[in-house]
């Protein structure tokens, strides 16, 4: 059996200026001046002494690390090298949903640093290429943070006992402190999503793929408040409409897809009426549970236009949780 991957449209463009060449999906638009290197900056110790959260962040050293494209993947597996055997990943993905720009994931289960490597091989160029997304892990003893984000520019957040083994990767790529590093963010620049999909290649998975083996291999959630409904700005939405995929359990282990359109006031609303909705579909003897894919919250006239009819009564009901439609999307599916 082929394994599943992800490969970088070939037609694409790479930008490069001077000695620096950018990911294929991230450039400037902009004439710039290139500057690999670092800056450094020390932050006290933050959160609640008290509660015992692993987010809690004790005094750290701030490294922001600018570096060409085809250095990247190099680095970040010798930062990588200096964590513990069991980490927390860090997925961010430019999403659908209509209320937040970033849908920010996270595992709050350690998994082992060679589940986060084999993912980081196998779908290089999602990681490495597209300007879409960020991605990174976490380990809290000692405590060591590193993010590649949509730029492609590595933070490193470290306890000063740390300090000096980063130092000494950096040194290994010729990386200098600097006051003025300058990647693509630096400049008016774009992003683009990178990935190439061909009918004739079943192997080569888009981003909602990735981003659903992800969420399975690595113990993700979406890293938002499941009881509570609030735009990027923090202001609260009450009930809104909803666009729910779900997998559920087929056929000799293989899964079927299912598209759910209705209205509810949190996350985890959606998520319980949209798997509620399937569960009189599945066969008796099936002990799992259906598993919500994403769930996007959508505006009112894309809400209208999903259903794809008209309603009655619809304009008075969307205030009220409820489930609109369902439709299968796949019969039986790898």
């Amino acid at each position: 059996m082929t394994q599943e991957r992800c490969e970088a449209d070939k037609s694409i463009e790479r930008v490069a200026v001077d000695e620096m060449v950018f990911p294929l999906g991230v450039y400037p638009i902009e004439p710039m001046e290139p500057k690999q290197g670092y800056t450094l900056e020390f932050e006290s110790a933050d959160g609640d002494d008290k509660s015992g959260d692993w987010e809690e962040w004790p005094d750290r050293y701030v490294f922001d690390i600018v570096i060409s494209a085809e250095r990247l993947p190099g680095l970040v597996q010798s930062l990588l090298a200096l964590m513990p055997q069991k980490i927390y990943p860090i997925l961010d993905v430019l999403g659908r949903d209509a209320f937040r720009e970033i849908d920010p994931y996270i595992s709050y289960e350690r998994i082992g640093l060679d589940q986060l490597l084999d993912g980081l091989i196998r779908f290089r160029d999602f990681f490495f290429e597209d300007g879409l997304i960020g991605f990174g892990a976490m380990s809290d003893n000692p405590f060591l943070y590193i993010f590649v984000d949509e730029h492609k520019i590595v933070t490193v957040r470290a306890e000063p006992v740390i300090k000096d083994r980063i130092e000494s990767v950096l040194r290994a790529f010729e990386l200098k402190e600097r006051d003025d590093p300058a990647g693509a963010d630096s400049v008016a620049h774009e992003h683009r999503g990178v990935l190439r999909i061909a009918e004739d290649r079943p192997d080569l998975l888009g981003v909602d793929e990735i981003v659903e083996r992800l969420r399975d291999d690595w113990r993700l959630l979406l890293n938002v408040d499941p009881e509570q409904n609030y735009d990027d700005r923090g202001r609260p939405l009450g009930v809104t409409a909803w666009r729910c995929l779900v997998r559920t359990p087929g056929k000799s282990g293989m899964g079927r897809y299912a598209e759910i359109l209705l209205t509810a006031d949190c996350l985890r609303e959606a998520e319980d009426m949209a798997a509620d909705a399937l569960l009189g579909e599945l066969d008796v003897d099936q002990l799992e549970e259906p598993v919500v894919i994403s769930a996007d919250r959508l505006g009112p006239k894309e809400f209208r236009r999903e259903l794809g009819e008209e309603i009655p009564g619809v304009e008075r009901s969307l205030g009220k949780p409820k489930v609109w439609s369902k439709k299968w999307l796949t019969g039986e599916t790898g």
